[in-house]
């Protein structure tokens, strides 16, 4: 199987030269395109993308991942799976997997995340999309990688292929978070569901002298026991798969539109073939 793998700390990364060598491993076709530096909050931002408008990439080498092509793309890990999905990397990727991000990505996090983002933008091209994570070890901002369990996530990684790429239509998107504790340590693998707005950070916001502070930080809010916060602090690997191309009822929106306009006009439901 031919794996795009990417993410959203830069090409560097211990966390994606882990989750690319155990695909690499088991015998996939891999290839990485990774932003060049540090892109963490870019979501699926693809920056500004104009006709005949080149993005530089150049070539890059993992002393310690011989065998794999890597590249370095000076933009957003979107940006590098537009590129990849359209074929301008060679044959189209079976599968688009980002990560391992330093740190969870749970509950309202995920649409901030550049590493979801590159998952989503997959699905979006017909690619199935793997969004792998990995605990902080010291709160939500720890910086040492070598606190970082990046074996652990990787091997999940490898353990969900297979279901990601099951269906093709629609394409499949998985959020994947796993415990910062040694693979033999984790308890097992568990479904949950996306925590709620307030209980994976404290925000606080404050604009004073043309400066805005935004202020993030743990909070002591226990997350209900069937989300993914609840899962992951437990001891668990959990899963979520998110939806992009599933339709959602209309629950008459249009309706409701035209209810609030001052000139009264025709519904959709009125149009004729």
């Amino acid at each position: 199987m031919r794996i795009l793998v990417t993410n959203d700390d830069g090409v560097e990364s211990p966390g994606i030269m882990a989750l690319a060598v155990i695909l690499h491993e088991a015998g996939h076709d891999v290839i990485v395109v990774a932003p060049t530096g540090e892109r963490s909050g870019s979501s699926a931002a693809i920056g500004p993308l104009h006709r005949n408008t080149s993005i530089p990439v150049v070539e890059h080498a993992w002393e310690t991942a011989a065998g794999i092509a890597v590249l370095a793309i000076d933009a957003p890990p979107a940006t590098a799976v537009y590129g990849a999905c359209l074929g301008g990397f060679g044959p189209i990727p079976d599968l688009v997997a980002s990560g391992v991000n330093p740190g969870a990505n749970t509950g309202h996090l995920v649409l901030h995340s550049g590493t979801v983002g590159a998952a989503l933008t997959a699905a979006g091209l017909g690619v199935p999309g793997l969004a792998v994570s990995v605990k902080s070890p010291a709160g939500w901002d720890s910086t040492e990688a070598d606190e970082y369990e990046w074996e652990t996530a990787a091997r999940f990684a490898l353990a969900a292929v297979p279901w990601v790429t099951e269906r093709s239509i629609p394409p499949r998107v998985l959020n994947l978070n796993a415990p910062n504790r040694p693979f033999h340590e984790v308890l097992g693998v568990r479904e949950a569901r996306l925590a709620p707005y307030g209980t994976v950070w404290a925000a606080s916001a404050d604009h004073n002298d043309g400066e805005l502070l935004l202020d993030f930080r743990g909070n002591d809010v226990v997350p209900e026991p069937d989300t993914d916060l609840a899962v992951l602090a437990a001891g668990y690997c959990s899963v979520t798969p998110l939806p992009v191309l599933e339709q959602a009822p209309f629950d008459g929106v249009a309706e409701s539109l035209l209810g609030e306009l001052p000139v009264a006009r025709s519904s959709n439901r009125e149009i004729k073939p």
